[in-house]
Parts: C-alpha cells; structure tokens; sequence
C-alpha cells in the first residue's frame, strides 16, 4: 500500500516502526529530549520512545519550545524517523529547519489526513523524501 502525502519539511527518508499517538502531545515537559520517551503521564503513549519511529501526530499542544525540544531529539540521534501530521505546525516543524540549516540529518515530515493514520498502526513504515508512505510488513 502506498499513500501520497504533502511534504512540509524535506528531510531523509524514514522507515521505522508506526507510533500513532491517539492523543495531540506537547513536545515541551511532554517528551524528554535526551531520550525520545514520551514522559508526559497524562498521555495516553506515556513510557513509549518516538526515537527512530515514524511518529504519527493527530496534533501538538502548546509551548513555543517544542521546536527546541524537536532540534534537540535530532541532535542527540532520538528523533523520530519521520514525522506525519494531521495539520501544519510550523512552530514544531522550525526544529528539523533549523537543525537542517545546522548541517544536522533530519527527517522528512509529511501532512496526512488523520483518517488515514489507524491503517499504518504497528506496521513498518517507509517515509520517502516525495512524500511516499509505504508499509512495508
């Protein structure tokens, strides 16, 4: 199965696990930059890593920072392999821009109804930089 997506920030392609958040996550407090948990106890993913998944997010909450904090999972090597989002967020997606103009490896981040998330869900995900999701299990 292939699906077209709209690229919002070209990056490397991804392929990693499928982690669809059934909640919108605040990337401020809400995960931890020096390992990709989410730590946020509220959250339904609480404990799950985004690092090396394709992260699936049905939205964002709040804070300015959550650019910081995404710049700060591409440093460390925790990112997610891709991103997909329901909606633009370009406070988030400053992140992977600045840490793309830092000369840092960033990954792809793509807009896709949220509709269509459930049929990625625990699959192997590859996330090509036109745009491309493909399960590949």
């Amino acid at each position: 199965m292939s699906t077209r997506a709209e690229i919002l920030v070209p990056g490397n392609t991804g392929e990693g696990e499928a982690l669809v958040l059934s909640a919108p996550i605040s990337f401020w407090g809400g995960v931890d930059p020096k390992s990709g948990r989410i730590a946020d106890v509220r959250h339904p993913e609480c404990g799950q890593n985004i690092a090396g998944k394709v992260l699936f997010l049905p939205g964002t909450i709040g804070s300015s920072s959550a650019s910081a904090v995404l710049m700060e999972l591409v440093h460390a090597g925790h990112a997610p392999a891709a991103l997909v989002l329901n909606e633009h967020d370009a406070i988030l997606l400053l992140g992977l821009i600045v840490a793309r103009e830092m000369g840092w490896e960033t990954p792809v981040a793509v807009k896709l109804d949220r509709a269509g998330y459930p049929a990625f869900a625990g699959a192997r995900v590859k996330v090509g930089p036109d745009g491309d999701l493909d399960i590949l299990n």
